[in-house]
């Protein structure tokens, strides 16, 4: 009798085989997973009184950041299905930052104070930076959950391009505690939705050289031309 394949709640290891087999989603499907909470977050604090107006129950929340908060748990919530629905596993660091999401999002509402959702960028950009580099002291380059095997890389590429996400989710949580302390809601909110995005993105685009010196496939490809 063929043996039963155990079932993986959360996604497999970036050397499973078996992941883009079973966990494979569309690039673009996945973006909107990820980024249409924030994007959710963000529309309901600009246009929370118009959102009350149109569906009073929203009240309750409180003002907008709060009818935000609500909402971005929600939404939250909502990703994480879908994406348990699509692939059958949890994807690691957004139910990471979901969890958290729901925890300092509850801790919003229900003591009516915007510092607990105001700070969960900082414990998630921490979380992750202390676990990459935690990882790496033991020896463990864990960075394949987030590239997801976009990249083959040698094991000294890996190092590096871990220790510098490290630092960089470092440096995310201490831009946030600048701008979030020194800056109204509304300045940290456009911030959070605009402003990080394109800051990771400038920083992954500055990582390809390294990336490229790296590649397992391009090194082979390159003694192979040697040989001939």
């Amino acid at each position: 009798m063929r043996k039963k394949e155990p079932m993986n709640i959360l996604e497999r290891d970036p050397s499973d085989p078996q992941k883009q087999k079973k966990e494979g989603v569309n690039p673009l499907l996945k973006l909107v997973l990820e980024l249409g909470p924030l994007l959710v977050f963000f529309f309901a604090n600009a246009r929370g009184g118009w959102l009350v107006q149109k569906i009073p129950a929203l009240a309750e929340f409180g003002g907008p950041i709060f009818v935000a908060t609500g909402l971005f748990m929600a939404a939250t919530a909502v990703a994480l299905i879908a994406s348990w629905l699509l692939t059958r596993t949890l994807p690691i660091m957004p139910m990471v930052s979901g969890v958290v999401v729901f925890i300092f999002g509850a801790l919003t509402l229900y003591l009516q104070d915007d510092i607990f959702i105001k700070m969960k960028p900082t414990i998630v950009n921490t979380l992750f930076g202390g676990v990459l580099l935690g990882g790496l002291f033991f020896g463990k380059s864990l960075l394949g959950y987030v590239f997801e095997s976009a990249f083959s890389l040698d094991a000294e590429g890996w190092r590096k391009l871990t220790f510098r996400w490290g630092l960089f989710f470092l440096f995310l949580a201490l831009v946030n505690e600048v701008v979030w302390r020194n800056f109204s809601t509304d300045a940290w909110v456009t911030f959070k939705v605009w402003g990080i995005m394109p800051i990771t993105l400038l920083f992954t685009f500055s990582q390809m050289p390294l990336i490229l010196r790296h590649t397992l496939e391009d090194k082979a490809g390159k003694e192979e031309k040697a040989g001939k």
